[in-house]
């Protein structure tokens, strides 16, 4: 698939990039993807959510009336889950959500995300961002000139670029990325993908 490159300024270079059909090319896994983006939104829960349980409460531990006569249920402890303050019964304990993938799976679903945003036309090439300093107004202006505002954007770079980065952190809905660390979550999340052309030849060698 042949793209143009553009510049900051959002002009064509004149010059066209070829994004490898074996990367761009494939025909889309929806489950595979579905399954990788399961297991990155799964590892990012930290689990430590927690009730007491009856044993936990901090509560008396006399027999609150007699066993018959009373008329109603026998009740043996305040600490029971069917009174007010009592323990949470079957309530929510810590516990781990992460769980594993091979490496062939989210190969084929990092694939088949890029192939979707190249197949909708969702990839933009640029030449370069150089920036001398941090600046939300410079990566704002790029944004304005590439018409990508109010879109969720994803920069891909071929390497960290301190400065793109810290120029992107306060933009909501923008975020860079190395191209070896990329994954099929923040590809799908994104409206758009800008490659920096440098990174094409990056993600060739991180994916094979």
């Amino acid at each position: 698939m042949e793209v143009k490159v553009f510049t900051i300024s959002g002009t064509e270079t004149g010059k066209t990039v070829q994004l490898p059909s074996e990367i761009f090319g494939i025909t889309p896994n929806d489950h595979a993807m579905y399954l990788d983006v399961k297991q990155y939104l799964a590892n990012q829960r930290q689990g430590t959510h927690k009730s007491k349980v009856k044993a936990e409460v901090n509560y008396s531990t006399r027999k609150i009336k007699k066993q018959k006569g009373t008329g109603g249920a026998r009740a043996g402890s305040i600490k029971s889950g069917v009174f007010v303050g009592g323990g949470r019964i079957h309530g929510p304990q810590p516990r781990d959500y992460s769980f594993k993938l091979n490496k062939k799976l989210k190969r084929l679903a990092k694939l088949s995300a890029l192939s979707y945003k190249a197949t909708n036309n969702n990839i933009l090439v640029l030449d370069s961002v150089n920036f001398d300093k941090p600046s939300t107004k410079s990566f704002n202006e790029v944004l304005s000139n590439l018409k990508l505002n109010n879109q969720r954007v994803l920069f891909v770079t071929p390497d960290l670029n301190s400065n793109l980065h810290l120029s992107s952190r306060n933009i909501l809905k923008a975020e860079t990325m190395r191209a070896s660390d990329i994954n099929t979550y923040q590809i799908l999340k994104a409206k758009t993908l800008v490659l920096l052309n440098d990174s094409i030849e990056v993600l060739k060698q991180s994916i094979n």
